[in-house]
């Protein structure tokens, strides 16, 4: 999962994009609502990590863009504004969910677990196309009942992958979930990701259709 976390606290921001990246999750870092509009109009982000508080433009009017462009990225509201007049109107301009600072990063990560799986169409809480499984809690991952071990990018491939078994995607979407911004993207760099999965499961698990992409199969 690629996440944009904009927040304009130096500290605060510091902590929640290495608290992401210790999950597994590809993350960018943005401090103002223009840099934050700019990014969310050029990159393929599955989650927006919204500050209110922010210079050029406040989150809400940030929020306020996103929908008025028909932008379905979920989007979960992080501020210390704790009034129910702010929540209403985070709600109310589009957010998915309000997460009022400070708060534990076990209750950010479940948040950002229940709205990408709300999102994908899901209220199970473990990703599996019947073969391979994903518990995104523990990140926990088996093939036919066995137990894997994965890098983090093999395990952000993956997850992306299970989240809609049977789409497919290409190499320029696979890389946009996989890396973030600071990372350095090889020509080849999916197809190795892909080759070592399919090393840890099976030719199978993750099909090629040429000149398309990936995919994981349905059950």
């Amino acid at each position: 999962m690629r996440i944009l976390l904009v927040e304009d606290d130096p500290q605060i921001g510091a902590a929640i994009a290495s608290a992401l990246k210790d999950a597994g999750m590809a993350t960018d870092w943005v401090s103002d609502g223009g840099a934050a509009l700019a990014s969310i109009n050029a990159g393929a982000f599955e989650l927006v990590l919204l500050d209110i508080g922010l210079p050029k433009h406040d989150g809400f009017s940030v929020l306020k863009h996103i929908r008025q462009n028909r932008n379905s990225v979920p989007v979960i509201v992080i501020t210390a504004r704790d009034a129910v007049e702010d929540r209403i109107s985070g709600l109310d301009l589009g957010a998915d969910d309000y997460l009022v600072k400070p708060f534990m990063v076990d209750e950010l990560l479940a948040r950002i677990r229940a709205v990408a799986r709300r999102h994908s169409g899901s209220a199970q809480p473990l990703l599996s196309n019947g073969a391979i499984c994903i518990d995104p809690t523990s990140k926990a991952t088996t093939y036919q009942d066995a137990v894997i071990d994965l890098t983090a990018k093999e395990y952000r491939l993956l997850h992306s992958l299970l989240l809609t078994p049977g789409r497919i995607y290409s190499r320029e979407e696979l890389e946009e979930k996989v890396y973030g911004w600071e990372e350095e993207v090889t020509s080849n760099a999916i197809e190795f990701l892909i080759h070592s999965l399919r090393k840890k499961t099976d030719k199978s698990a993750i099909k090629n259709v040429r000149g398309l992409g990936w995919m994981v199969p349905k059950e």
